[in-house]
C-alpha cells in the first residue's frame, strides 16, 4: 500500500523543506529548502489521497541530494540551445 501523501508532506517537513505559500493552487503545494530554492518538489493531492509513484519517488530524490548537498536538474530543466 503506498504511502498517503500526508506521509510525504510530514517527511519533507523534517527533512528541513518548507511550503512555499505563494505557489500552488488547490491541491497542489510547492517545497522548497532554505539551501536548494533552485529544486523545489510539487505535491499534488488531498492529505488522504495515495500518493501517486512519481510523487514518492520525486520526495525521496530531494531528501537524498538535500543529505548529499547536491541535486540534478530535473530532466524537464535540462535543454539544449541550438543557434544556427
Amino acid at each position: 500500500m503506498p504511502p498517503k501523501v500526508r506521509q510525504l508532506r510530514t517527511d519533507l517537513q523534517r527533512a528541513g523543506f518548507r511550503e512555499e505559500a505563494r505557489r500552488g493552487k488547490e491541491s497542489h503545494t510547492w517545497w522548497e529548502h532554505p539551501n536548494l530554492p533552485e529544486f523545489p518538489v510539487n505535491l499534488a493531492g488531498q492529505d488522504g489521497n495515495d500518493a501517486k509513484p512519481y510523487q514518492i519517488r520525486d520526495v525521496r530524490q530531494a531528501q537524498t541530494e538535500k543529505k548529499e548537498g547536491t541535486m540534478n536538474a530535473p530532466a524537464e530543466q535540462r535543454y539544449a540551445v541550438v543557434i544556427e
